[in-house]
């Protein structure tokens, strides 16, 4: 057994490479290069693990690759459910803790201008669902028989009523449509299952997405990569509230959207008054794609004006330079005023998108997400990474400060930031080396950390 792993993240941008011991999780090697999406990834993928590895000997040259990629656009799925604010609310929030960019919801019964809009959309992978364990068949069924007519050959994940499971996957197989069947996202009102669902889409990604982006022109990409990038980021996540407990949270803020990551500890919210009928996703992730620091920079202005965010005439200033970031998103911040301007606007965005996240709406929840018990907010994304720490923690206490944002702000939560990027490698680690994935993220987010 080999002594290292080596990590990597493939991204629109850079790919991030890390080498972690597995014997005690700890940080051997990392590196960074452009991806180069324009020739081949694995030109980009091969030389940062070289680099990353260099000083390590053979034995880390030649120890097994994990690989996450969000590069040629990540995954993009289309949810078409029952109702908006039942199945097809509940499978939106799936897709989105499977590492997905949801790019349409679709409720009812499709029509021809449905499945046209749906082509349009140009999703990688369209969730099917519909209906409670039991219930209502009539809509998936419909729904399916219209994509099997219409030839459709997007690959179909069919999580919905099991009563109609079996018929309707052997319908579209029969049609010629790619689909795999999970188990129902919503089996009965209020319980929401989402493991099924997004370990289903995460197989269709790696067998139809990866390869069809054509990103590399062999086979040894698409055999590397485990996970789109968000997914092994929640998995991570995840693992590391497992590890230390309690409920935390993280904002990652990138060059085109803003993702915000939490996890809670179910307790009596889930059977209240206030119960969703969509259920609750204890381990949820949010997209707000027009918050971003290069491509959704001016969206980023145009929020924060709308949340009463900006100072007097800061709208105008900044949105100008908003503009400029976003027609030349290669942009490097050359000196002080051009750092402290992408501090600005990186506070902006986490701000903002914090406080869709925990109200409710961008979330896809009547009553929100209840934020109050969150131990450590985690910042990732590399304005954050690159920035001196005073600066980071500068950002990360105007969120743990936003009194003005409509939620209930953390009552006692400690802030760090992902300095070596490690939450997604150690969701790539998590289920073949839980130890040293827990170790991994033990290290980089308890205060003995060095």
């Amino acid at each position: 057994m080999s002594r290292y792993a080596v990590c990597a993240d493939v991204g629109s941008t850079w790919t991030k490479a890390a080498v972690v011991a597995l014997a005690d999780g700890a940080l051997v090697g990392a590196a960074a290069t452009p991806t180069t999406a324009g020739t081949d990834v694995l030109h980009g993928l091969d030389a940062a693990v070289a680099t990353a590895t260099a000083h390590l000997g053979a034995a880390a040259a030649r120890a097994p690759r994990y690989v996450c990629s969000s590069a040629g656009g990540g995954l993009r799925l289309a949810v078409v459910g029952h109702e908006r604010l039942v199945t097809a609310q509940a499978g939106e929030r799936v897709g989105l803790s499977a590492g997905a960019r949801v790019v349409r919801v679709d409720a009812g019964r499709l029509d021809g201008a449905g499945v046209r809009d749906l082509r349009a959309a140009r999703p990688d992978v369209v969730l099917l669902v519909g209906g409670t364990d039991g219930g209502d068949a009539e809509t998936i069924t419909h729904n399916a028989t219209r994509l099997a007519r219409a030839r459709w050959r997007v690959p179909v994940v069919l999580a919905g009523n099991a009563d109609v499971r079996a018929e309707l996957t052997a319908l579209l197989a029969a049609a010629g449509v790619p689909v795999t069947a999970a188990d129902n996202v919503l089996p009965r009102i209020g319980v929401l299952a989402p493991v099924p669902a997004r370990t289903a889409i995460r197989q269709v990604f790696l067998r139809h997405v990866i390869g069809g982006k054509r990103l590399s022109r062999g086979p040894r990409f698409a055999a590397l990569v485990r996970a789109a990038t968000p997914d092994a980021v929640l998995t991570g996540v995840e693992t590391l509230a497992d590890t230390l407990g309690g409920d935390l949270a993280v904002v990652d803020v990138g060059g085109a959207t803003t993702d915000v990551y939490s996890v809670l500890t179910p307790d009596e919210r889930a059977d209240g008054p206030s119960q969703e009928v969509a259920g609750t996703l204890w381990r949820a992730r949010t997209v707000e794609g027009d918050l971003g620091m290069r491509w959704s920079a001016p969206g980023v202005v145009a929020a924060a004006a709308a949340e009463r965010l900006l100072a007097p005439g800061e709208e105008t200033t900044l949105g100008a330079l908003a503009r400029t970031l976003a027609a030349e998103p290669q942009t490097l911040a050359a000196d002080a005023a051009g750092r402290a301007a992408d501090l600005r606007i990186a506070t902006l965005a986490a701000t903002v998108a914090l406080r869709r996240h925990a109200r409710g709406p961008a979330a896809g929840e009547r009553h929100g997400r209840d934020l109050r018990d969150v131990r450590l907010l985690i910042g990732s994304g590399g304005v954050l990474r690159h920035a001196p720490p005073g600066d980071a923690a500068t950002l990360l206490a105007a969120v743990l400060t936003d009194h003005g944002g409509g939620w209930a702000l953390p009552r006692a939560a400690r802030a760090v930031v992902d300095t070596d990027y490690v939450l997604a490698a150690g969701g790539l680690l998590a289920e073949e080396h839980p130890a040293a994935a827990r170790a991994l993220l033990r290290r980089q987010f308890t205060p003995q950390a060095g």
